[in-house]
């Protein structure tokens, strides 16, 4: 092997070492300042994203909105509160609509863009990084 192919070699192997693994973000489960629901258990934000339910504690309507399909957050979020990976998701949401049981949250982009829909109307209940949150909405559960 001639030494151009070890060094080039080397370098690839040694740049592999050392990719940066995505750091989790600390994710939080949000309503608007203004919405009556103060707090959310894990199982209740899994049955609001899940079609299960369509109201929060207190009789407050909820309206789930969803981080961008393939989004890391999205992944991490579903993870959290139900267990499931992507594929899994989408496998229950088609089973849910051939059934005719359900439609899944509408997606609203990244979470920026979901702190403002869920400002602006207090039946949205959305999901984003922690570091976005101000006082237009409020904390209603954090991820672990």
């Amino acid at each position: 092997m001639s030494e151009l192919k070890k060094i080039c070699i080397a370098a690839i192997v040694s740049s592999t070492m050392f990719v940066a693994l995505p750091a989790l973000a600390e994710i939080v489960v949000i309503v608007s300042a203004k919405s009556a629901a103060t707090a959310l258990t894990e199982e209740q934000a899994s049955d609001a994203f899940l079609g299960k339910n369509n109201t929060l504690p207190g009789g407050v309507q909820a309206v789930p909105v969803d981080q961008a399909d393939g989004t890391a957050l999205r992944e991490q979020f579903y993870s959290k509160v139900s267990g499931k990976t992507s594929a899994q998701m989408k496998a229950y949401w088609s089973k849910q609509i051939f059934t005719g049981k359900g439609q899944p949250p509408k997606e609203a982009g990244d979470s920026a863009a979901i702190k403002a829909l869920v400002a602006a109307n207090p039946n949205i209940v959305g999901y984003v990084d922690k570091s976005v949150v101000d006082a237009s909405v409020k904390v209603v559960l954090t991820l672990k």
